[in-house]
C-alpha cells in the first residue's frame, strides 16, 4: 500500500513539473511581435538579396499596370516606383506581391511580405501593431459623388443611410461608418468597379484619397461623378509598413527615403504619376474628425 502512494505521489510531481515548464514555454511564445526577440528582418532581407513588397497593382496613379498585361514589367504607380527606387539605393532586388489591401497587413504578420506600399495610411493603431517608414506622401480625404445632385451629401453628416464603396478595412470605410454609412465591400477591384457603382447608383459615394480620386474621376469622363466640390477633410501621410520590432529595415527605409526627398526624387516621382508634388503636405483648411478612434 506504501508503495502505491510513493508511486502515486511521485506522478503528481511529474505532472506539475510538466505543467511548469509548459507555462514557461507558452510565456515565451505569447510575446507581442518585437518583444524580446531579436531584430532579424534586415539581417533576412539582406542575406536574400531582395525585399517582398505587398501591392494591389489596382490604385491608379499609386500602384496600377500600365497595360493590358498584367506582368511585373508594367506594374507601375508612385508606391511602386518609392519602392524600386528605395531597393536600387539599399542595393537589394525587388519583387511584388500582388493582393488586396485587406491582405496586407496580416501578410506581414505571417512573414509572405516584408513591407506594404499601396498609399497606406499611417495611424496610432496601427503603429501599435506595425512600424510606418517616414511618410512619401500626404494628402487629405475627399468624396466621389454623382455629378448631378452630389449624391445628395453637402457634409460629412449626410452620409448617414448612405452606400459607400470601399475596402472592409480601409481608414475611409471607418470614416464612411462613423457618420452612419452602409460600406459596400470589394475584393482587389479596380477603380472602375468602385466609381461605375456610384455612376449607376448601386452605391452613393465613395470616400477616398484626394489624388487617388481625383485620376479615377479623370479616368471615367463619361461616368456622372466628380470629386466633392467643397468637401476637404482628415488630412493624411501614407507610409510603407513593415513588420513591429523590424527597427533596422525601417531606419533603412527612413535614410533612403530622407535622401530621396533632399535630392528631389520623391517630388520627381510624385508629379510624374500625380501632376503635382504630393510629397509635400497640402496647403488650405482640411476639416478634422473628431472623436475617430483610428
Amino acid at each position: 500500500m506504501k508503495k502505491i502512494y510513493f508511486v502515486y505521489i511521485l506522478l503528481v510531481l511529474i505532472v506539475l513539473l510538466s505543467a511548469c515548464g509548459n507555462a514557461d514555454e507558452d510565456t515565451n511564445t505569447n510575446n507581442e511581435p518585437g518583444e524580446n526577440s531579436e531584430d532579424t528582418k534586415w539581417a533576412e532581407i539582406e542575406d536574400a538579396g531582395e525585399i517582398v513588397v505587398g501591392t494591389s497593382g489596382t490604385l491608379i496613379a499609386a500602384s496600377y499596370y500600365d497595360g493590358e498585361e498584367e506582368s511585373e514589367d508594367q506594374l507601375t504607380g508612385y508606391d511602386v516606383e518609392v519602392m524600386r527606387e528605395v531597393a536600387k539605393r539599399l542595393d537589394l532586388d525587388i519583387s511584388f506581391e500582388i493582393m488586396g489591401i485587406d491582405s496586407m497587413l496580416p501578410a506581414i504578420k505571417s512573414g509572405r511580405i516584408d513591407v506594404a506600399a499601396n498609399d497606406i495610411e499611417t495611424t496610432d493603431k496601427r503603429k501599435e501593431e506595425f512600424n510606418f517608414s517616414e511618410p512619401y506622401k500626404y494628402s487629405y480625404s475627399t468624396m466621389v459623388v454623382r455629378e448631378a445632385d452630389n449624391s445628395g451629401i453637402e457634409s460629412l453628416e449626410d452620409l448617414d443611410g448612405k452606400k459607400a464603396g470601399g475596402g472592409a478595412t480601409t481608414i475611409y470605410s471607418q470614416i464612411a461608418e462613423h457618420y452612419g454609412a452602409e460600406v459596400v465591400t470589394y475584393g482587389n477591384a479596380p477603380n472602375e468597379a468602385y466609381l461605375r457603382d456610384v455612376h449607376n447608383g448601386r452605391t452613393d459615394v465613395v470616400v477616398n484619397d484626394y489624388y487617388l480620386s481625383k485620376f479615377g474621376v479623370g479616368g471615367f469622363p463619361d461616368f456622372d461623378i466628380h470629386l466633392h466640390p467643397h468637401l476637404k477633410f482628415h488630412a493624411t501621410e501614407q507610409s510603407a509598413v513593415v513588420a513591429k520590432g523590424a527597427d533596422t529595415l525601417t531606419e533603412k527605409f527612413n535614410d533612403t527615403l530622407t535622401d530621396m526627398r533632399e535630392d528631389g526624387t520623391l517630388s520627381e516621382l510624385a508629379k510624374q504619376f500625380y501632376q503635382e508634388d504630393a510629397s509635400q503636405k497640402p496647403e488650405g483648411e482640411i476639416e478634422e474628425i473628431e472623436d475617430l478612434d483610428l
